[in-house]
């Protein structure tokens, strides 16, 4: 392993939309540090938690037509029957929808599932309830998108939760997505649902810890039957 492989392993590169936020805890730190060193402390921590939760790690995305990966890290929260979100105006027909439940210590950047056209974007405002709500899903402030692929049109929704007060878009409608790219972040702690058409069996079991660009949801193929998940 070279020494620029060893470096990239050992630090995270932070993403941009964290600088200001790293440095406003830097500023504050040397500020509160001035007049009472315990703060300064608690500010170095603090400082350092924004440099971790703005973390954009490298992520080894599976190659296989027809795969469908996850777009957060975090615990799958729920698998569920629903229909899309109206803005999306998708045919109103209840979906496979998979939601990834992310904390404040989970990486907040969203990766596409699939790749294909975004079609549709439509932002939401509203509530702030705790995202592992099901209600969250219509009732909290959100980004919808619509993605087309070949097999299908997949929806994703990022959804903002109690300490989450903004959703980062890094795309526009029509932007063509491979699978694994970027497309958005939202800011502490939060959720990600997937729509998934009828009859596409998820792979992934509530309970069951995902990583953005890297776990399999589900396979449009249909390769795979499903599978039987257990805690140990």
């Amino acid at each position: 392993m070279s020494l620029v492989d060893s470096v990239r392993r050992t630090i995270v590169p932070i993403h941009k939309e964290g600088y200001v936020f790293i440095a406003i805890g830097v500023v504050a730190t040397l500020v509160l540090g001035q007049l009472w060193g315990p703060f300064g402390w608690i500010g170095t921590l603090i400082t350092l938690w924004i440099c971790y939760f703005f973390r954009d790690p490298v992520r080894i995305v599976p190659q296989r037509e027809g795969l469908v990966i996850s777009p957060a890290d975090g615990r799958i929260s729920q698998i569920a029957t629903a229909v899309p979100p109206p803005e999306l105006e998708l045919p109103a027909e209840p979906m496979t929808r998979i939601s990834v439940f992310m904390n404040v210590f989970d990486c907040h950047v969203n990766r596409s599932p699939v790749a294909g056209r975004l079609t549709k974007m439509a932002y939401t405002p509203g509530l702030f309830l705790n995202a592992e709500l099901d209600k969250a899903s219509e009732d909290n402030e959100r980004n919808a998108l619509a993605i087309e692929t070949p097999a299908g049109t997949i929806a994703v929704v990022q959804i903002a939760g109690l300490i989450a007060r903004r959703i980062v878009p890094f795309v526009k409608e029509g932007d063509p997505l491979g699978q694994g790219e970027r497309f958005g972040l939202i800011r502490f702690g939060s959720r990600v649902d997937v729509y998934l058409p009828q009859g596409v069996v998820p792979l992934v079991g509530e309970g069951q810890t995902a990583i953005a660009g890297e776990t399999v949801l589900a396979d449009f193929s249909g390769n795979d039957i499903g599978r039987a998940f257990r805690g140990i």
